[in-house]
């Protein structure tokens, strides 16, 4: 429209111009025109035309006159660039558009439903769009207030980012994650753990919802921001906090509502700042779980145990609004007096009974039974097992007991002498399997020890398991009596005769028996022998006739070379039975030869009494008598034994 007054007025001007140069002018030849000079070109059909010509035939302006009114039409224009935002006004309205002029050479266009955030929308109001595209294809201004709100928008968020100021947004949708929000025009991203401090399943509950945030992330690249209710709670809550913390004190009692429960304690809320109430601190007594005694949302009071500013961390108890048990105990617990309790802890020394809640006593190992045998409480006790037990010591200030479950009863080693006398026997249960023995117990509170020596009179143990197992019953006679370490000496081997003062004779030395070898090690073999006896062959007595070694599982003949009664033991050989074989056969090969020796002594005796002279015969008969007896004497020498 602007144009279009500014080239009204322009040819207004030429008119009263060109008026006034005819009057001047003596006649139409005289009029000067000025045409401007144009640049060498074709020559066309009009190029003679002149067109600073009006239609009267007179020229309208100099070249002067020409530039500057150019000048004045050039200026009634804005000078705008794509993408830059501007104000309009509105020109006119239409069923689907808004006429908008901008102070540019031609009005633009906008789509109404750009404007519907503006119901009363009226010509001659002023808004804000940007210029998307000067000129298009089609020669149209094309303009965007919908761009220009999003920039608008972007830019706000950007500077609330900045200061952290709180901004105000409407729920338009859910989406995956979370929740979109219209701020200022603009789709941000309220992801689902930004919703609240607790956490939401139902997102559908905060759609068309206006609600205050924070921007908490922007992406300057995709223009995309992320804001947060959450961040306000937290706000809030921290503000609260920091109020509380300030006004807290060391044995300050508060009101809190139980909101978490873990397996070392329990979270409370104290009204906006949380606390810690430890395990420890729920019960004077022991218990497993915090459940057992809190609930999820129960409101309790608790008094506060300690505190740290920086930390924000606020210890808390519930037990100490009570007082402790220690220093209200019952009449009836004091030393002497039976008391019930339920087992609360097992250690190795020991186990604690809970006789009332937080007070405990230990029931020492040694007080379990009156016998002296090994007790593991580990194995006597179970958890929440209950017991009586005899208070021995009580001590409130230290706040320790000690119990016995054996005073219960009599001492059964008063009359140990006269139900377990020396020499007498009984039946026992095996308790306890060690290297060195067997534990039998006799009866409740009575056991001894049968040594690995004492099982068997014929056979020798590496272990005592080899005999009997725990929990078989065994015969037993008392060896011996230990009424003040509280010990007996048990046997078992001592039920029978020894049966070594009957073997000497049948396993005399040089009788041979066969026997089976059991065992062999580098030092020799283990030889099985009748009656159950078992011998040993050092290495070098198991060497066979043929040169080999006597191996294990053989059966063979092995003769007696030593036999001890006191220290049970056998020695055998298998090498001296062939061994004494050959000397046999080596020694009547020595009677014969002397034998025959004497006979010919006696010949050559008989001779020489009988010849009063000898000839030169007789003595060559002699000389061969001689000869052969000398060969005789010297064939027995090599036949004598070598001594071992």
């Amino acid at each position: 429209m602007f144009h279009q007054l500014i080239q009204k007025h322009l040819n207004a001007d030429a008119q009263e111009n060109a008026a006034g140069e005819v009057e001047t002018a003596p006649d139409a030849s005289a009029a000067t025109t000025t045409a401007p000079v144009a640049a060498p070109v074709v020559e066309t059909a009009h190029d003679d035309f002149d067109w600073s010509v009006d239609k009267r035939n007179v020229t309208s302006y100099t070249k002067e006159e020409k530039e500057k009114y150019d000048d004045v039409y050039d200026n009634t224009f804005i000078q705008l660039n794509d993408g830059e935002l501007i104000k309009g006004i509105v020109v006119g309205l239409t069923k689907t558009d808004v006429v908008l002029n901008i102070g540019f050479k031609s009005d633009g266009l906008i789509s109404l439903n750009e404007f519907r955030d503006i119901p009363g929308l009226k010509v001659g109001d002023d808004v804000e769009v940007m210029i998307v595209e000067k000129e298009d294809r089609d020669g149209h201004l094309n303009l965007s207030r919908k761009q220009a709100r999003i920039t608008r928008a972007w830019e706000r968020i950007v500077e609330v980012h900045k200061t952290g100021e709180v901004i105000t947004g409407i729920v338009t949708s859910k989406t995956k994650g979370g929740l979109i929000v219209d701020v200022f025009g603009m789709e941000t991203f309220l992801p689902g753990s930004q919703i609240d401090v607790k956490p939401v399943t139902d997102y559908d509950q905060f759609v068309g919802k206006t609600m205050e945030f924070k921007v908490v992330k922007i992406n300057e690249t995709i223009k995309n921001a992320v804001v947060s209710h959450k961040a306000l709670i937290e706000s809030d809550i921290e503000a609260q906090r920091a109020e509380i913390m300030s006004k807290l004190e060391k044995g300050q009692v508060l009101e809190g509502t139980v909101k978490n429960i873990t397996d070392f304690g329990a979270f409370m809320d104290l009204g906006g700042l949380d606390g810690l109430l430890y395990i420890t601190d729920i019960s004077w007594g022991r218990i497993s779980h915090p459940s057992e005694v809190l609930k999820m949302d129960q409101k309790i009071n608790v008094v506060v145990l300690d505190f740290d500013d920086e930390k924000k961390r606020i210890s808390l108890g519930l037990k100490q609004l009570t007082p402790h048990p220690w220093d209200v105990l019952p009449e009836n617990v004091v030393e002497g007096n039976v008391v019930k309790g339920r087992v609360v802890n097992i250690e190795d020394y020991g186990a604690f009974l809970e006789i009332l809640p937080g007070v405990e006593g230990l029931v020492h190992v040694s007080e379990i039974t009156w016998a002296n045998t090994p007790i593991n409480a580990k194995e006597f006790f179970k958890l929440g097992d209950e017991y009586e037990a005899k208070i021995v010591t009580l001590d409130k200030d230290s706040r320790k007991m000690s119990l016995s479950i054996k005073q219960l009863s009599p001492d059964p080693w008063n009359d140990i002498e006269t139900r377990f006398a020396e020499g007498s026997r009984h039946t026992g249960l095996v308790k306890n399997i060690t290297n060195y023995g067997v534990f039998v117990e006799l009866a409740s509170g009575i056991g001894g020890m049968i040594h690995i020596s004492d099982l068997s009179w014929l056979k020798r143990f590496n272990h005592p398991g080899e005999y009997t197992k725990v929990g078989e019953n065994i015969d037993v006679v008392i060896l011996g009596i230990d009424k003040e370490n509280r010990k007996l000496q048990l046997g078992h081997k001592q039920l029978e005769e020894d049966p070594w003062n009957t073997l000497q004779d049948t396993f005399a030395i040089g009788s041979i028996h066969e026997g089976t070898v059991i065992r062999r090690d580098d030092k020799g073999a283990v030889v099985q022998l009748p009656y159950g006896l078992e011998g040993f062959a050092p290495n070098r007595h198991l060497n066979k006739e043929d040169g080999k070694s006597v191996g294990a599982d053989e059966t063979l003949q092995f003769m007696v070379i030593e036999f001890d009664r006191n220290e049970k033991r056998i020695v055998l050989s298998h090498s001296r039975i062939w061994e004494q074989g050959q000397f046999e056969e080596r020694e009547a090969a020595k009677k014969e030869a002397k034998v025959e020796s004497d006979k010919t002594k006696k010949a050559v005796k008989t001779i020489q009494n009988k010849v009063e002279k000898a000839t030169l015969g007789d003595l060559g008969v002699l000389a061969d008598l001689k000869k052969k007896l000398d060969n005789d004497a010297a064939a027995n020498a090599a036949d004598e034994p070598k001594a071992e």
